[in-house]
């Protein structure tokens, strides 16, 4: 189910050549706080993976809800 979630957010991503020093820029939008930068778009690319991956993480950490993205819902449940 996470891995879905993160591929499923992966594909919302939406990057761009930054014009003043032509490297690659990532963010997902609804996903405030995920970006990346790189000199390459692969990179970026793995980069916004791994952001994405702890800011997930830290939401859960701290109990914060995610974004519903094509219909996967990641919540967490306490457990006794």
């Amino acid at each position: 189910m996470l891995t879905d979630y993160i591929q499923a957010a992966l594909r919302h991503a939406k990057y761009e050549i930054l014009s003043d020093n032509g490297t690659y820029y990532g963010e997902i939008p609804g996903f405030d706080g995920v970006y990346a930068n790189a000199d390459t778009l692969e990179i970026c690319r793995e980069q916004l993976e791994e952001v994405l991956e702890e800011w997930i993480l830290f939401r859960v950490y701290k109990n914060l809800t995610l974004p519903v993205v094509d219909g996967i819902e990641l919540k967490v449940k306490e457990v006794a």
